[in-house]
Parts: C-alpha cells; sequence; structure tokens
C-alpha cells in the first residue's frame, strides 16, 4: 500500500504543532504497512525533520507544473493525503484526473475559515460570522474529497451544524501524547512564567502582544519579582517589542525542546483570543507537568464534562491575571491543575487509544469509496467543470510560464 502525501511546508515537529501532527499521521500509516511518500513544493529550513531517517521517500513537486501528472501517474499511490486545504486546491484535480481511484484525503489541521472569522470579528470588533470568504475555499476542499480529518471534536461538530457536511466526510483523530513522564519538577523547584508558541501563527502573536499590555502588567503589580520568559520560534523580527525586561518581560527565542523548557516554569500563559484546532502549547505543558491559564478559545476541543480544567478559564485580563497568579502563589491550587491536566491526557487522549485508529478509518473509508462518491452530489458538482475554476486558473498560470520560458 502506497500513500503520497501532499506537504505545505517540510513539517518541523519541535517549532509547531502543524509539524508534529503531520509527523503522527505519516508514522501511523507507516506503522500499520504503508509505504510513504512526502512531497512538497517548498525547500526544507534547518529545522525540518530528517524525513529519509524516517523511511519515507521525499520528492520536490512544482505548483502549476503539468510534469506533476505523469509523476504521479507512474507512483499510483493508493492514498493522497492533502496538507491542509489549500494544497488539495492546487493538486486535488490532478490527483483525480490521474489516480481516480486514490482515496483523497484532506488533514485540516485546524480549520482556516474558523480561525480567520474569528480573527476578523477580534480585528473589527463585529459579531463572529461563520460566512467567512475562507469558508467557501474550505468547505468546498472539504467536499471535493472522500475525507478529512480534523483534530478537534468542536471542529467535527460545527461543519455539520454549521456547513451541513455529512458525518461520513469527516473523522475525528486528535493529537495524542505517551503517558506523561514523572516525576515532574515540584512547585518549588519551578520560577517565573512562561509564554510559549510559534510567532508565525497568528493567533500566538496576538496572545504574545496581548499579554504584554493587558495581562502580564497585571501580574507584575501583585508579584514584582517574578518574570515572563516568551518563547517563539520565528520571533527575531518582533524581539524589539516583545523583550521588556525593565519590566519582567523577557524575549527568549526558539525552545529546541518545548517539553524541557516548560519543566522550569510555574505556570504557563496562553491567552489566545483566536484561532482553531488543538492547541499544542497546552499538550506540552501538560506532558511537562506545568499548569496553564488559558481561554475558552485555547481549550477548544481539549475539555469535556468529565474531565475539566482545574482552574478559572476566562477571556476577561483582569480574571486571567487573577487565575495565573493564584496557581503560582497558592501550592495547592497548582497542584490539584496540574493533576487535572494529566486526567485529561489519560482519559481523552491517550496514544495507546488514538494511534492504531487512522490506519482503521482509512481502510474503512477505502472500502466504502464508491459508496461515498455516489452519496456525495454536492462534491460532484463542485468537480464539475464549470466550478473547476482552480484547476483553469492554474492551467492559465502553466501556459503563461511556458510562454515567458519560450520568449
Amino acid at each position: 500500500m502506497r500513500a503520497l502525501f501532499i506537504g505545505k511546508v517540510f513539517p518541523e515537529p519541535a517549532s509547531t504543532a502543524a509539524g508534529r501532527r503531520s509527523m503522527d499521521v505519516m508514522q501511523s500509516l507507516q506503522a500499520a504497512g504503508w509505504e510513504l511518500h512526502f512531497a512538497c513544493c517548498a525547500q526544507p529550513s534547518s529545522h525540518a525533520v530528517d524525513l529519509g531517517a524516517h523511511g519515507i521517500s521525499v520528492h520536490s513537486i512544482r505548483v502549476n507544473d503539468a510534469a506533476f501528472d505523469p509523476w504521479l501517474k507512474a507512483l499510483q499511490p493508493e492514498l493522497v493525503l492533502f496538507d491542509r486545504f489549500m494544497i488539495e486546491e492546487q493538486f486535488g484535480w490532478r490527483v483525480a484526473q490521474q489516480c481516480p481511484q486514490a482515496l483523497r484525503v484532506i488533514d485540516t489541521s485546524d480549520l482556516h475559515c474558523l480561525r480567520a472569522a474569528r480573527a476578523q470579528a477580534l480585528k473589527t470588533g463585529s459579531a463572529f460570522c461563520p460566512q467567512h470568504p475562507m469558508a467557501l475555499r474550505e468547505i468546498a476542499a472539504i467536499y471535493r474529497s472522500d475525507l478529512s480529518l480534523l483534530i478537534s471534536e468542536y471542529e467535527h461538530a460545527y461543519l455539520q451544524k454549521q456547513f451541513s457536511v455529512p458525518s461520513d466526510l469527516l473523522a475525528y483523530w486528535p493529537f495524542f501524547v505517551d503517558p506523561p513522564r514523572k516525576p515532574f519538577n515540584g512547585f518549588k523547584q519551578r520560577r517565573h512564567f512562561v509564554l510559549l508558541g510559534s510567532l508565525q501563527h497568528a493567533p500566538n502573536l496576538d496572545a504574545a502582544r496581548w499579554c504584554l499590555q493587558s495581562i502580564w502588567p497585571r501580574i507584575r503589580a501583585q508579584i514584582p519579582q517574578a518574570e515572563l520568559h516568551c518563547y517563539g520560534s520565528y520571533g527575531d523580527r518582533y524581539a524589539h517589542e516583545l523583550h521588556q525586561p525593565a519590566i519582567g518581560f523577557h524575549f527568549k527565542g526558539r525552545a529546541e525542546n518545548a517539553i524541557n523548557t516548560l519543566t522550569q516554569y510555574r505556570v504557563q500563559l496562553a491567552p489566545l483570543r483566536f484561532g482553531a484546532g488543538l492547541k499544542g502549547k497546552l499538550f506540552d505543558a501538560m506532558e511537562s507537568g506545568t499548569p496553564s491559564v488559558s481561554t475558552p478559545i485555547g481549550l477548544e476541543g481539549i475539555l469535556d464534562p468529565d474531565c475539566p480544567w482545574g482552574c478559572a478559564i476566562s477571556e476577561d485580563p483582569d480574571q486571567i491575571a487573577a487565575t495565573a497568579i493564584q496557581l503560582y502563589q497558592r501550592q495547592q491550587s497548582w497542584q490539584d491543575c496540574q493533576a487535572a491536566g494529566q486526567t485529561i491526557l489519560q482519559n481523552r487522549f491517550d496514544r495507546s487509544h488514538w494511534w492504531a485508529q487512522l490506519p482503521e478509518i482509512i481502510q474503512q473509508a477505502q472500502a466504502d469509496m464508491a459508496t461515498r462518491r455516489s452519496a456525495n452530489f454536492i462534491g460532484q458538482m463542485l468537480g464539475h467543470h464549470q466550478h473547476r475554476s482552480t484547476e483553469f486558473m492554474s492551467r492559465w498560470i502553466e501556459a503563461k510560464n511556458a510562454a515567458t520560458t519560450t520568449h
């Protein structure tokens, strides 16, 4: 069995939760006996994982390039995974033409249209509106595909309720972790606050700025000896505004190992005002035994009624600061919150429960592919020539590039 994963970028599991997710997808299939191929238009960064060392064949491809077609046809994968919806836009129609019997699957990572709609509401001060222009593209890609993987239960339900996406086009497969390493550093062995996340990701940059402006001054006024250490990959361009040592706010750059870094700190701040999916920083914190203070959006998809968070969850900067101060100063509150995180990981995101489920999901989707495609009239409609704008735009660019080369 041969699978092709078409990546937006080369995975950086130490830098981003999305990179960690891509590796989980590929390695879960590998463990079930799939032969894995990874193709990407981008170049690997110095922080990208060595896919070849993991037994994954790597291929360089180009967008809007007809050479992709014979290459794909020769490869003949039974499964093609698109890394987010924009990769399906670029390559999905080519896959459908060259390998019509291949199962086409989007790994959404998080719902971009949900994140964009929330960002717009925050920026404009208007009410949240799900009908963001990006939704037209992302939902169309989901309908065109045989299956889309969701990491958040909230988003799995949101697509069905908000956009009437049939449940058989969706599958929930979240982040997962091994049993956390114990013993953790204790309350008295830790100092200071931490804020962590790739600053290429707009919700993380907004959280860092909001924390600096509205939350940290409230905490610092009550605990003047405390510091906040901000870690962010790809954040050097923001160092001038995020490094404010006079008020105890220190920008530390990239955290080479997030979990080891977090074990040094008493409390993580994750004041996310928009975003989607599951937040890798909160999983890293739970794995390291570090209590986190976050917002309803930050904790979306993590909680359920049987697994409370262990501390207050709020969008109000006064409440966020008060909760952070309580955890920092009261050992029992801190220990209760740490224990709540361990319960969540064990009950909802244990690797032993989720690891083998992806190959089973794929196998069932392959078995039902003909029936699914026949029932998915909207997907058929979006594949009809009158609606294939992504293909024809690509073909126009391809022809334009060829004309430029010959002249």
